[in-house]
């Protein structure tokens, strides 16, 4: 069963001679319990891809499915739907600078309506299993690159949503820690039956994915069951 699904997705900035195809035609799904790995150098399009999957991003042209809900970005409740079903693991952290890890892992079911302590103990499950138990009441501001990126990929999973969206996951941390995180993210898409896309130049993960594709200037150049580098 199909989680995620773009058709023809393509994203274009400015007009005229100063237009540029960050996006051009991209088409995939993903399946349920599938891990998709988007490999690419930096400006093949990656972010902006994943960010049109997720309804962050209009696309200038095609359509993104969640469960069979769309067009995403032409949906009324696109926020609610981004909130209940997808998981974001953001390059940059987006981390809010006033809360503590934990409240920031917690944050998702808050929102949700999930009472306080409820939310707490499952924040605090999600650090324990990243190292970062010792952590949890330190805000962003004196955690570390690996430690956000590990606080930011608990925020995805809490909530349980159906599809996480992983961009750079493994960027800020050494190669043990990505490895664990990656880890735990393959065991909650596999067991969870969710879908996930990850995008990142980091050929480590290769034998992580269930598929992987290659993206390059903004289009698929393969794509399939192969993990061969």
């Amino acid at each position: 069963m199909s989680v995620i699904e773009a058709r023809d997705l393509t994203k274009q900035f400015g007009s005229g001679d100063s237009m540029v195809a960050a996006v051009t035609g991209v088409s995939l799904s993903v399946n349920a319990g599938e891990i998709l790995l988007l490999l690419g150098p930096s400006g093949s399009g990656k972010t902006t891809l994943v960010s049109m999957l997720g309804g962050l991003l209009s696309p200038t042209r095609g359509t993104v499915q969640i469960e069979g809900v769309g067009p995403l970005y032409k949906t009324k409740d696109v926020a609610e739907i981004r909130l209940r079903r997808i998981g974001f693991v953001f390059q940059t952290f987006n981390l809010l600078p006033a809360l503590s890890a934990l409240e920031n892992v917690a944050l998702p079911l808050r929102l949700l309506g999930v009472r306080r302590a409820v939310a707490a103990e499952r924040a605090t499950a999600l650090l324990r299993s990243l190292g970062l138990a010792r952590r949890s009441d330190a805000l962003p501001g004196v955690l570390s690159g690996g430690e956000k990126q590990r606080v930011s990929l608990a925020r995805a999973l809490v909530a349980e949503p159906r599809v996480v969206l992983a961009d750079e996951p493994t960027a800020s941390l050494d190669t043990h820690t990505g490895r664990e995180a990656m880890e735990l993210l393959r065991t909650s898409v596999h067991h969870g039956g969710l879908g996930c896309v990850v995008v990142t130049h980091d050929t480590r993960l290769l034998d992580l994915a269930d598929r992987v594709m290659r993206i390059e200037d903004g289009r698929i150049v393969n794509g399939g069951p192969s993990k061969a580098a």
